[in-house]
């Protein structure tokens, strides 16, 4: 079997490459091999990424003892809980193409034959994915794991209650002494934040899409499984390579993208897997957009009663069986694609037919569904044609009428939320803080929390060209498209203005006559940036808009080497 490492080591011409693997310790078996990549974000940045060390050194053993030489390096990631309310957020959503790049950059540079991409936190998932996708080597994806949500006061908690907590303290509702015991609580372990929030969404997408071990995603960070996992998905990785497939552009098809729109509407899953999911289809050269993610979700029953939306954390699904429970019942009730495949190359009905039911608390069935339609909705209307998101999951009511207060950046409506300078039935509208505008498209968990506790939750709604947190509950609607910094009509809002919202109707509008808008589009101009040079400034140059998923390249194609001898 010819391998695409091979390119490194046979003949006279490669004795250096030769004499490089010897000076890693490599002998002759282990530099004849097939060489297997195995990336991770493990380091001191974040806690949802410090469960990688030992899972990747446990990947490593799985490809070892099937017949692989490992080959561990690392890439980056930034904490969105520290990168937070102010501009380090900008570098979120960046970091993601970083991730793709990166990975890319060291498989193709040195010819690997496989690959094993962990992903923790919120852009580390999907950008592992998207690596793996581009690269399109025998692979296989693994989620490091949630943390083990806190206790206080004799409830579960998380970093979610922390964030709202502030808002509370600000009002006078919560005294500032219980704070400090939350923050002390709030996350006790290792982990990715333990809600449905990005991280556990799309963890619960790679499953659908066939990436990584089946019902592996759910398993907490720390619990000692996650080793054996790490070390069956070295054996899978190898077993790919051997027989040739599937490789992750088999997997990544139409059905099974719809599979993972359908899995995040059923879980109340964030907002964020609406650029995900279509970044990753955009790696596999498929076209598959917000319109897209709309479709899946107005026909996906809500059947997950998982925060931030509802009231369980990602170890309840885990203590029932696991997220094969979700699949097995979306399966039986024609929602999910059960011919799909999977990386062990056995379909995803084979892999989760043996699930548990649902236990009709945690998880219902979908004759039972919290909702009919999904937690997640696209909106579309004058304010948003090419598409805006709503978590409808949770709300009292998905209809909202009122008057704009508009803000040019998160930092002059976060002043004003501080401030409580704001009033029920007002829309709060953040703007230039759009993919190319921020840049970066940075997230409003910290306003959004702060106006929930300052108990104003559905009292307001906001609207923002940037992205929510998948913590975030409320009125919020996100990603609106085009964003205001190339003249969407975000940009065009003035305080004052009357705008609707209508999650049934699935509609956002801007009360104001047609005439006008006109006259206010004819006298805009852009803002000039507030990043002329480094990452961002690239990063705003090649970023394209948000309802393709904001993604930098132009996608699908299959990189061969001038002499065509390896298919990359």
């Amino acid at each position: 079997m010819r391998l695409r490492s091979d390119v490194t080591r046979d003949g006279i011409e490669r004795t250096p490459h030769r004499a490089f693997m010897r000076a890693m310790g490599l002998d002759d078996e282990a530099i004849a091999r097939p060489m297997v990549g195995v990336v991770s974000m493990k380091g001191e940045v974040t806690p949802c990424n410090m469960t990688h060390g030992p899972q990747a050194e446990a990947a490593k053993e799985g490809v070892t003892r099937a017949g692989g030489t490992p080959r561990e390096f690392t890439t980056i990631s930034i904490s969105d809980g520290i990168g937070m309310n102010h501009e380090g957020m900008k570098f979120s959503l960046v970091s993601r193409e970083i991730i793709a790049d990166s990975i890319e950059a060291v498989v193709h540079g040195h010819a690997y034959d496989g690959l094993i991409a962990f992903g923790g936190c919120d852009k580390t998932l999907p950008g592992a994915m998207m690596g793996l996708v581009r690269c399109n080597v025998p692979g296989v994806f693994l989620y490091g794991g949630s943390a083990l949500p806190g206790r206080h006061a004799g409830k579960n908690v998380t970093v979610l209650d922390a964030y709202e907590a502030v808002g509370a303290v600000m009002t006078g509702a919560l005294d500032e002494s219980v704070l400090g015991e939350m923050e002390r609580v709030c996350k006790p372990t290792f982990g990715a934040c333990a809600g449905q929030f990005t991280a556990n969404t799309m963890a619960m997408v790679s499953e659908v899409l066939g990436l990584t071990v089946p019902n592996s995603s759910m398993v907490p960070g720390v619990y000692s499984e996650r080793l054996e996992i790490a070390k069956r998905a070295g054996a899978i990785a190898m077993e790919i390579i051997a027989r040739g497939g599937p490789l992750p552009r088999e997997l990544i098809t139409r059905a099974s993208l719809e599979n993972a729109a359908a899995i995040v509407a059923a879980t109340g899953g964030s907002t964020n897997a609406a650029l995900h999911i279509p970044a990753i289809a955009h790696e596999a050269g498929i076209r598959f957009t917000v319109d897209d993610v709309a479709e899946v979700f107005a026909r996906t029953p809500l059947i997950g009663d998982l925060r931030p939306g509802g009231r369980f954390l990602a170890k309840d699904v885990y203590d029932l069986g696991g997220v094969s429970i979700i699949i097995r019942e979306l399966i039986a009730a024609g929602v999910l694609d059960g011919s799909t495949l999977t990386v062990t190359g056995r379909t995803l009905a084979e892999e989760h037919g043996a699930a548990p039911a649902p236990d009709g608390t945690v998880i219902r069935t979908a004759g039972d569904a919290i909702r009919p339609d999904g937690g997640l909705v696209v909106l579309k209307g004058n304010l948003a044609p090419s598409g805006a998101l709503l978590k409808v999951a949770g709300l009292k009511s998905t209809l909202f009428e009122g008057t704009a207060r508009v803000f040019d950046s998160e930092e002059d409506c976060a002043v004003a939320v501080r401030a409580r300078a704001y009033a029920a039935g007002e829309v709060l509208v953040i703007r230039y803080e759009g993919p190319r505008g921020g840049p970066g498209m940075r997230e409003m968990l910290g306003v959004t929390a702060l106006i929930y506790g300052q108990q104003m939750g559905e009292k307001v709604a906001l609207l923002t060209d940037g992205r929510f947190s998948g913590a975030t509950r409320g009125m919020c609607i996100g990603h609106i498209a085009p964003e205001a910094a190339i003249g969407g009509p975000l940009a065009l809002v003035e305080t004052g203005d009357r705008i609707r919202i209508d999650g049934a109707a699935r509609t956002l509008d801007l009360l104001v006559d047609e005439a006008e808008i006109a006259r206010r589009r004819a006298e805009w101009t852009p803002k000039p940036t507030r990043h002329p040079a480094g990452l961002l400034a690239k990063y705003a140059r090649l970023v394209g808009g948000a309802e393709n998923g904001a993604v930098t390249h132009d996608g699908g194609a299959v990189w061969t080497n001038p002499a065509g001898e390896m298919g990359l």
